[in-house]
C-alpha cells in the first residue's frame, strides 16, 4: 500500500508532472511493441525470401537441394533471426542483394525537441465565463498545455549596414573617421551570407536545380535572382574553398592509406550538341574521416596517377584495371581489394539458380560477422583478432574456388564469381595485414548513394566547367556529414570566417577540426 499512497500523493501535490510520468511511459511501451512488430515482420520478409530461394535452386529437376544444402540454407534462416535480434551495426553493411521494395512502416512518435525556440500563447476563457455572478473571479488551480512543432517560412531581407562618417576635428589630430566595413564573402556583391550559403545547400545538399532555385525566389519572396547570377556566386563560393580542399587532400595524403571509387555522372557540353556527355566524379576517402572529389571527362589512370602523386601507401579499389595499372607503375603504391565487389558476383550466381554459390555466400557471411565484432575496437586489437580467426575461412574460399573452377563456364555467372575471386584473393585478403584497413569499400560506396540521388534529381552538370566546384563543395558537405557535424552551421561559420583569415590559419576550419566559432546569433538566423 505504501507505493499506492506515494502515487495518490504525487498525484495531489504534482498532477502536471504525474502526467507527464505517466504519458512517457505510455510512449516508450508504444515505440517497443511497434519496434517488437518491425522485428517480426523482417523475420517474416526473411523466412519469405528463403523459401523463394528454395523454389529457385530446386525449380529444376536436375538441381535438387542436397541434404548439405538445406542445412546451409537453414544456417542463412538462423543467422537472419540473430541479426534481427542485434542492434544495428555502426555501418549497416549490405549483405543482401534482393531487389525488393521494402514496406513503408509508420515512424514511431518522438517528443518535440527541447532545443526548439518556444512561442507562448495563453488562452483565458471569456470575461463572461472566468467569473461567477454570485462568487466573483474563478480561482485558478492549473493549467493544460498542448504543444505542436510549426515551421517559420524563411524569408528574404535587405541588410542595409550604415557607416557614419564624422568631419576632421579642427586642430588636425584625426582626420574624417569612419568605421570600416566587415570583410564580406564577395565585397562588391549583394549576396549576403546566409543567402549564400541557402544556394549551397539546396543546390548540392538537396540537389535542386538551379532553375528550380529562381522559381522558388521568383514565386515565394517576389524576388528576380537570375541562375546565370547564382552560378557565378557559388562558383566564387567554391574559390574560397578550393583552400579547404587542397588541405583536406595534403592529410589525407599523410595517412598512408585510402579507399578510392568512381561514379559517372551527365554533363551538358556544348561540344557535343543535343546530348549528354559522360563525366565521372572520382572518390578519395579515409574511412570515417574525409572525403575528396574529383570531376573528370576521363575514366583512364591518368586521373588518379595525377591525383596521387606524392602519396606513398595502400589504396583500396574494385578490380578496374585502372588502378592494376597504377599499382605497376607505382613502386610506393600498394592495393588491396574488395570483398563487396566478390561477394555481389555469388549473389548473382545464386540468383541464376547457381545452388554452389550458396556456400560461398556462407562462408563470406561468417568473415562479415565477424567484422562486426571488431569494427568498434582499435586497429591493433581488431589485427589480432582476425588473424585468429579469419585466416582458416580463407583458405577454405581458395581451395572450394580452386576445385569448381575447371568444373564451370568460363562465361556462367558462377564461372565470372570463382574467376574474379581468385584473381582477386591475394588483394581481398590483404586487409589482413593492418588493423585500420576495411573489408570493403562499402564506406565510400555509401557516400556515392546520396550522389545518384542527386543524379536523378538534377540529371546532370551543367557545363564541363562547373565540375571541379561541384567537386569542391560535395567534399566539404560529405566530409562534414560523415563527422555528425550539421552542413548548414559548418559552412556557415567558415564562410563566415574565410574573408579574414591568412591562409596559414585555415587548417582549423577542416572538417576534422571545425569548432563553432564566433558566429553571432543574427548570422546564424541569417544562414
Amino acid at each position: 500500500m505504501e507505493r499506492r499512497d506515494t502515487l495518490l500523493q504525487q498525484l495531489r501535490e504534482r498532477p502536471q508532472e504525474f502526467v507527464e510520468q505517466m504519458l512517457g511511459l505510455e510512449e516508450q511501451l508504444r515505440v517497443k511493441e511497434e519496434l517488437l512488430q518491425q522485428k517480426e515482420e523482417e523475420l517474416a520478409q526473411a523466412q519469405a525470401f528463403i523459401e523463394e530461394l528454395k523454389r529457385q535452386l530446386s525449380k529444376h529437376p536436375a538441381e535438387k537441394l542436397t541434404r548439405e544444402q538445406e542445412a546451409q540454407i537453414e544456417e542463412i534462416v538462423t543467422d537472419l533471426r540473430e541479426q534481427r535480434q542485434r542492434s544495428e551495426p555502426l555501418i549497416q553493411q549490405v549483405l543482401t542483394e534482393e531487389r525488393k521494395q521494402q514496406r513503408q512502416r509508420r515512424s514511431p512518435r518522438h517528443p518535440l525537441p527541447i532545443q526548439l525556440e518556444i512561442e507562448t500563447k495563453i488562452l483565458e476563457p471569456a470575461p463572461e465565463d472566468g467569473s461567477c455572478p454570485r462568487c466573483g473571479p474563478l480561482v485558478r488551480i492549473g493549467e493544460e498545455v498542448s504543444e505542436e512543432m510549426d515551421w517559420v517560412p524563411a524569408k528574404l531581407i535587405r541588410r542595409r549596414t550604415i557607416r557614419p562618417k564624422y568631419a576632421a576635428c579642427r586642430c588636425g589630430q584625426r582626420g574624417m573617421t569612419i568605421a570600416p566595413l566587415p570583410p564580406r564573402l564577395l565585397p562588391q556583391s549583394k549576396l549576403g551570407l546566409g543567402l549564400a550559403v541557402y544556394i549551397v545547400i539546396a543546390r548540392y545538399d538537396d540537389h535542386l536545380s538551379f532553375y528550380w532555385l529562381e522559381q522558388i525566389f521568383r514565386e515565394r519572396h517576389g524576388v528576380e535572382i537570375p541562375r546565370q547570377q547564382m552560378v557565378q556566386w557559388v562558383e566564387q563560393i567554391a574559390t574560397w574553398l578550393k583552400p579547404l580542399y587542397e588541405a583536406m587532400w595534403e592529410e589525407m595524403k599523410a595517412g598512408g592509406y585510402m579507399q578510392i571509387d568512381e561514379t559517372p555522372v551527365k554533363v551538358l557540353d556544348p561540344e557535343v550538341p543535343d546530348k549528354a556527355a559522360q563525366a565521372y566524379l572520382w572518390f578519395y576517402s579515409v574511412p570515417g574521416q574525409d572525403v575528396i572529389l574529383e570531376f573528370s571527362r576521363s575514366r583512364g589512370q591518368e586521373v588518379p596517377r595525377r591525383r596521387l602523386q606524392g602519396f606513398q601507401g595502400t589504396i583500396q579499389t574494385d578490380a578496374y584495371e585502372v588502378y592494376g595499372a597504377l599499382r605497376r607503375k607505382d613502386p610506393g603504391l600498394r592495393r588491396i581489394g574488395c570483398l563487396a565487389h566478390a561477394r555481389r558476383r555469388y549473389y548473382q550466381a545464386l540468383q541464376e539458380s547457381f545452388p554452389e554459390a550458396l556456400w560461398f555466400i556462407l562462408q563470406i557471411r561468417q568473415l562479415y560477422r565477424l567484422e562486426d565484432q571488431v569494427r568498434l575496437l582499435p586497429p591493433d586489437e581488431r589485427f589480432r583478432i582476425r588473424l585468429e580467426h579469419a585466416p582458416s575461412i580463407w583458405e577454405g574460399l581458395k581451395k572450394r574456388a580452386e576445385e569448381l573452377e575447371p568444373q564451370l563456364l568460363p562465361k556462367s555467372t558462377l564461372g565470372q564469381a570463382v574467376n574474379y575471386f581468385l584473381k582477386e584473393y591475394q588483394a581481398l585478403l590483404s586487409y589482413l595485414d593492418d588493423g585500420r584497413f576495411q573489408i570493403d569499400n562499402n564506406l565510400v560506396e555509401n557516400d556515392i548513394r546520396p550522389m545518384a540521388v542527386g543524379r536523378r534529381r538534377w540529371l546532370f552538370i551543367g557545363h564541363p566547367n562547373a565540375g571541379w566546384r561541384s567537386a569542391v563543395i560535395y567534399s566539404l558537405l560529405i566530409s562534414a556529414r560523415r563527422r555528425g557535424l550539421n552542413p548548414q552551421a559548418y559552412l556557415t561559420d567558415i564562410l563566415a570566417r574565410l574573408p579574414s583569415m591568412k591562409i596559414t590559419q585555415i587548417h582549423q576550419l577542416l572538417p576534422g577540426n571545425w569548432q563553432l566559432h564566433s558566429i553571432s546569433s543574427q548570422d546564424w538566423k541569417a544562414g
